[in-house]
């Protein structure tokens, strides 16, 4: 039986936007913007589900400066793959996401301050 931490990657993997976000997401750093326009949902629909995927460590943040000077977060996927194995009446899932590279994880430790 899936413990509470494999029924939600399970829940998110079965939810249409959210891999959606994570396939948009994985080719470059998308702002809410972009993904809400290649998602085809709407700001509040993205913004939760990226919460749930950043909770779960599937996607990076990253804060942006545009032209103007205005500041704005872009999102990168982290996850790389899941496996599911089910044999012998259990389930076992295994879930791996790319490193984080120090220099970026220092950066937005320093921007959260």
């Amino acid at each position: 039986m899936p413990d509470d931490e494999d029924r939600e990657v399970l829940a998110l993997l079965d939810d249409e936007y959210a891999r959606r976000i994570l396939i948009a997401a994985s080719e470059e750093p998308m702002s809410v913007e972009r993904l809400t326009e290649c998602c085809d949902a709407s700001p509040p629909t993205i913004y939760r589900r990226i919460d749930r995927l950043a909770d779960q460590g599937f996607l990076d943040e990253y804060q942006e400066l545009d032209p103007d000077g205005h500041h704005y977060k872009t999102y990168s996927t982290r996850l790389e793959r899941v496996a599911i194995e089910i044999a012998e009446g259990s389930m076992e899932m295994d879930v791996h996401r790319r490193d984080e590279d120090p220099a970026d994880r220092f950066t937005r430790l320093f921007e959260d301050l």
